[in-house]
C-alpha cells in the first residue's frame, strides 16, 4: 500500500483565532444552557477549514499561558499595558476578555481533547514562543503558521529547510495571505535573504501600538524597511548611529540616539522566544478519526455545534496526509 503524502505541521496561534471567532459570529448563537457558543463554533469551523486546505500530517494549537509575560513588562512596562482587565474585582495582571469568550475557551480546549488535536503551552510564556520555538526546531516537514499576529511573519524562512510559512488571517480566513521571505520582502520591502529577522528588527523601529510598543518617534514603516536593509540588522543601525564616522544623516542619527535605551530592552520584546520547554497534550500527529468518538459527539450536542464538529470530523477522515490512529 503506498503511503500518504507527508502534509505540513500546522502551528495554530489559538487565542488569535477564537477572538476572530468570537467577533465574527453573533453572540445569539447559543447552546441549550443559553450559553453563547459563537466562539466555539467559529473556532471548530476554522480548524476544519484549515485541514482542509492544508492537509497537514500534524498540528498543535499553540496556547498563551501567560499573555503578558515577566520579562517583556520588565523590558518595556508599556508591554500589553492597555489591555490588562481594570475592572473591579479582575485579578491582578488579568487580561480585559469578553465575560462570554472566556468560559467558551474551556469548551473550545475540550473539543480539541475529544478529537485528538494537540495543544501546548510553555510556563511563563506567549503562544508566539510556543510556535518559535516548534517553528525553529522542526526538522522534517514543513511549518505553516495560522495566525493574525503579524509579529510572527519573523519566523519565515526558505533555509535551512524546512520552510516555514505564515498564513496571516489578520483580515479573516477568506483573504488570508500565505507568507514566505518573497512575500515578506515584497509587501514589506525588508531583504528577502533574510526576511524574518529584518521583519523583527523593522517592526523594533516602528514600533507596534497594539502591543503598547512606541517605536522610534519619526520612523515608520517606509524609513524602517529601508534602514534594515541598509545596514542589515538593528544592531549594525544601533552601532552605526552611535558611530560619528558613519554615513547616516543627522536626523537619524538624532532619532535612533534619543531611542537607544528603548531599542536595547524592545528588540528581545519583539523577538519571539526560539528555545522554550514546550509541553505538548498529546502527540502532534494529526488522527484520521476523533480520540473519543463519544465524547465528542456529546460535547457536540451539549453545545449546540453539530454541524462544526461534523465538518471537523469530516476534515480529519478526508485528509490525503492523515496520519494513522
Amino acid at each position: 500500500m503506498t503511503s500518504p503524502a507527508r502534509g505540513p505541521l500546522l502551528l495554530l496561534d489559538g487565542a488569535s483565532l477564537w477572538f476572530r471567532a468570537f467577533y465574527a459570529i453573533p453572540e445569539k448563537i447559543t447552546a441549550p444552557s443559553g450559553q453563547p457558543v459563537n466562539a466555539l463554533r467559529g473556532f471548530t469551523d476554522m480548524v476544519a477549514a484549515l485541514i482542509t486546505k492544508h492537509a497537514p500530517s500534524r498540528l498543535v494549537v499553540c496556547l498563551d499561558l501567560n499573555w503578558r509575560p515577566q520579562f517583556r513588562v520588565d523590558l518595556v512596562p508599556s508591554y500589553k499595558a492597555h489591555r490588562l482587565d481594570d475592572s473591579a474585582g479582575a485579578a491582578p495582571g488579568a487580561e480585559e476578555v469578553p465575560d462570554n469568550l472566556t468560559p467558551q475557551v474551556d469548551m473550545i480546549l475540550e473539543v480539541l481533547e475529544a478529537a485528538g488535536i494537540a495543544t501546548a503551552g510553555a510556563a511563563g510564556l506567549e503562544a508566539d514562543d510556543v510556535i518559535g520555538t516548534l517553528a525553529t526546531r522542526e526538522s522534517t516537514d514543513e511549518v505553516i503558521v495560522v495566525s493574525g499576529d503579524r509579529d510572527l511573519l519573523q519566523l519565515v524562512r526558505d533555509t535551512p529547510r524546512p520552510p516555514v510559512r505564515v498564513f496571516y488571517v489578520g483580515r479573516g480566513l477568506a483573504k488570508a495571505e500565505l507568507f514566505g521571505p518573497a512575500e515578506v520582502s515584497a509587501k514589506y520591502g525588508v531583504p528577502q535573504e533574510n526576511a524574518g529577522p529584518a521583519y523583527a528588527d523593522m517592526a523594533t523601529l516602528r514600533g507596534d501600538a497594539s502591543d503598547g510598543l512606541p517605536g522610534v518617534a519619526g520612523i515608520g514603516d517606509k524609513s524602517a524597511a529601508t534602514l534594515i536593509t541598509r545596514f542589515g540588522t538593528l544592531e549594525a543601525l544601533i552601532a552605526a548611529a552611535s558611530n560619528p564616522n558613519a554615513e547616516l544623516a543627522q536626523g537619524i542619527r538624532n532619532k535612533l540616539s534619543t531611542a537607544h535605551a528603548y531599542l536595547e530592552a524592545a528588540a528581545p520584546v519583539v523577538r519571539v522566544v526560539r528555545d522554550a520547554e514546550v509541553t505538548l497534550s498529546r502527540p502532534d500527529a494529526l488522527p484520521s478519526t476523533p480520540a473519543t468518538p463519544d465524547r465528542l459527539s456529546t460535547l457536540a450536542t451539549t453545545y449546540n455545534a453539530e454541524s462544526p464538529v461534523k465538518r471537523l470530523v469530516t476534515a480529519l477522515e478526508t485528509n490525503p496526509a492523515h496520519a494513522p490512529t
